[in-house]
């Protein structure tokens, strides 16, 4: 049950509850019914179906060895600590991705907020930083004269963990109108649903922001922070939208969730 709680991906769960409801039917048949052929055909599908779970899970799966392994409990019961932090990371991205945008400084940012990303999640892991989060830190590392200014930046915790990470483009076709920035940010949001990623056109400035394979552009900073308030307290599992309000800058404001609302982009940005 408590594995069952930390699936928060849609398709996942959804591929979790066919598998336990195909193993509940196989019982019910070998329990009630006096069907011996069919009790065979249903333990081969459900044989076949778990072989096909190991398959498309052994990333996932991986990990969770090496959570119990490692005795790293907090990760799969939550961690309120965690929360707190990410918390406290979202008025210094609100702040360094409006002041990328003032200097038309291209920057990507993916603000981990329980998918537990690993660098094979990846095409390039880039540079290990495990540094603190910082506005000063972040521009540095996205000024065009830095060779880690292409790739995007990892936060976690208030923590940036690696800078220069390529991500996966976008699958869906006809998205030739955005950038490649952009195209990383859908990709990587389309792959997991408990990140965010926060784009800045080097072209024109523009600020988007990304989330579960859809984006939202164009937005202020201040309608950046608001969109990562409420993305942090809905990733909690607890709080309100009393409470996102209250990490705005603008408490009197309503804290809308992220719509989807695709516009055309500008020119595309030159880097990735």
């Amino acid at each position: 049950m408590v594995l069952l709680a930390r699936v928060n991906e849609p398709r996942t769960l959804w591929l979790l509850r066919g598998y336990l409801t195909l193993v509940a039917l196989a019982w019910v048949v070998q329990r009630f019914a006096d069907l011996p052929l069919t009790s065979k055909l249903v333990d081969a599908l459900v044989l076949a179906c778990s072989l096909a779970l190991a398959i498309l899970w052994q990333g996932a799966l991986r990990r969770l060895m090496e959570l119990l392994g490692t005795g790293r409990l907090d990760v799969l019961f939550g961690s309120r600590r965690a929360d707190q932090l990410a918390s406290g990371s979202v008025a210094v991205l609100s702040e360094a991705a409006g002041r990328l945008s003032q200097l038309r400084r291209g920057g990507l940012i993916v603000l981990d907020l329980g998918s537990d990303l690993r660098p094979e999640d990846f095409l390039n892991p880039g540079i290990a930083l495990d540094a603190q989060l910082s506005v000063d830190l972040l521009l540095n590392l996205f000024a065009q004269d830095t060779p880690l200014h292409d790739g995007a930046v990892l936060v976690k915790d208030n923590r940036i963990l690696s800078a220069g990470v390529i991500l996966p483009l976008s699958r869906h076709q006809g998205l030739n109108r955005y950038g490649t920035r952009h195209l990383a940010a859908l990709g990587i949001t389309e792959r997991f649903d408990r990140c965010l990623c926060i784009v800045v056109s080097e072209e024109t400035g523009t600020l988007s922001l990304a989330r579960q394979g859809r984006l939202e552009r164009p937005i202020t900073s201040s309608r950046l922070q608001e969109l990562l308030s409420d993305a942090v307290v809905k990733s909690s599992g607890k709080g309100s939208a009393k409470a996102a309000a209250k990490a705005s800058t603008n408490p009197a404001s309503r804290l809308p969730s992220v719509s989807g609302r695709s516009v055309a982009a500008d020119s595309p940005d030159r880097h990735p």
